[in-house]
């Protein structure tokens, strides 16, 4: 059965969860929280994007995320892939 379609317009509310592949962790100690934390930081105020909360466990992530103008579909693109990138 396909999920249903997500609501993305401009200001509409989001909780994202994200997580490693097969549950693998994504966050390994301080530094690793750290360096996603601060990638946030620098994707959101580009982005016109709102984070409510968050928090950070070893295998995945939740955000409470308000959109601007910018799809979440490529603030989440942006935050990730840069995040994946220096991780692996």
């Amino acid at each position: 059965m396909p999920r249903k379609a997500r609501i993305d317009a401009p200001g509409a509310l989001h909780h994202i969860m994200a997580r490693g592949i097969e549950k693998r962790n994504i966050f390994f100690n301080d530094f690793d929280r750290d360096t996603f934390v601060h990638r946030l930081s620098v994707v959101l105020p580009e982005t016109q994007t709102a984070c409510f909360a968050w928090a950070l466990m070893p295998n995945h992530v939740h955000l409470l995320i308000r959109t601007g103008d910018t799809p979440i579909s490529k603030v989440m693109q942006r935050l990730l892939t840069g995040y994946s990138v220096g991780f692996n």
